[in-house]
């Protein structure tokens, strides 16, 4: 019997493998780009975007690539460990670094530092996660909770799961904003088989991470919502502010259906858990923090 090295055996496997992926059709790459989504059943023809989507991604911690980290450092919080240990990731920020004016990346720097701050009359300092503000449409995509799509001929509805947050895309009677919001207004169209999203009337206090990284005031956030698969969407969402970045610049991600049975939207009313945190100053015998002595651990504030 002839001899076959390892590396002819191989080359022959991914030949053959090319050559039923040429001779059926299918390409090896961009196996969805023929994919055709169910229609929406208004009878419009435009794909049907309901269901529960979430992001599995590490874009939460930050959008930008970075290693694995032991997350908060500062405050009580290090004696938590691998608890709040943040993983690391590859981005999903195109090009992988975001083009900030010199000025805006000391900010970013300067948002680092002062993420903990839990003031709420300080709102250029802390993340707003921290303080339970209203996260934005871009980072409310890839929280780690899942969010709602519900589709009219009219409009589509986003329910997320963070805050009570929620969003209506205007398909018609677009508008301009009449005031600056931590959601925006967000005016909608269909380009084919893709539901693009143009927000404005952002706030300036909305970051997108827990790294610091931010939109600043006046920005303008261009969304695309693309069914790839039966189970996916793509995300695409484009950032511009001339008074933060030097251009415009794109992040993206697959968003993945949620497909078991129980599946669903829960609440997290996240006011209830920062009251004491953000308020507990207004009352009687409020302290930051005690510590026990003996044990080195934090302990129910004074009353």
């Amino acid at each position: 019997m002839k001899h076959v090295s390892w590396p002819s055996l191989a080359a022959g496997v991914l030949l053959g493998m090319a050559g039923v992926a040429w001779f059926s059709g299918t390409p090896v790459e961009g196996q969805n780009a023929a994919y055709r989504a169910p229609r929406s059943a208004y009878g419009d023809g435009k794909p049907d975007l309901n269901g529960i989507w979430q992001a599995i991604n590490s874009a939460y911690w930050n959008i930008e690539p970075h290693p694995a980290g032991p997350g908060f450092t500062d405050g009580p919080a290090w004696m938590l460990g691998a608890i709040v240990a943040e993983p690391g990731g590859a981005g999903v920020v195109e090009g992988g670094t975001i083009p900030y004016l010199p000025a805006a990346l000391e900010r970013r720097r300067e948002n680092m530092r002062t993420r903990l701050v839990a003031d709420q009359y300080k709102r250029d300092q802390g993340d707003g996660e921290l303080k339970c503000y209203l996260p934005g449409p871009v980072r409310a995509t890839y929280l780690p909770y899942p969010f709602f799509i519900a589709q009219t001929d009219k409009y589509v509805n986003f329910s997320y799961e963070f805050a009570h947050a929620n969003r209506i895309v205007h398909l018609t009677n677009h508008q301009e904003p009449a005031i600056d919001s931590w959601m925006g207004w967000s005016n909608g169209h269909w380009e084919g088989d893709t539901l693009v999203v143009e927000v404005l009337g952002l706030v300036g206090d909305l970051w997108l991470d827990r790294a610091g990284n931010f939109l600043g005031e006046g920005a303008k956030v261009t969304e695309r919502y693309t069914r790839t698969g039966p189970d996916h969407l793509r995300y695409e969402a484009t950032i511009e502010n001339p008074n933060v970045f030097t251009r415009p610049w794109k992040l993206s991600m697959p968003l993945y259906r949620r497909i078991e049975p129980s599946a669903q939207v829960s609440e997290f009313k996240c006011v209830e858990f920062v009251e004491q945190m953000m308020y507990g100053r207004l009352t009687k015998g409020w302290t930051p923090f005690a510590w026990d002595p003996q044990t080195q651990l934090p302990v129910a504030r004074a009353r």
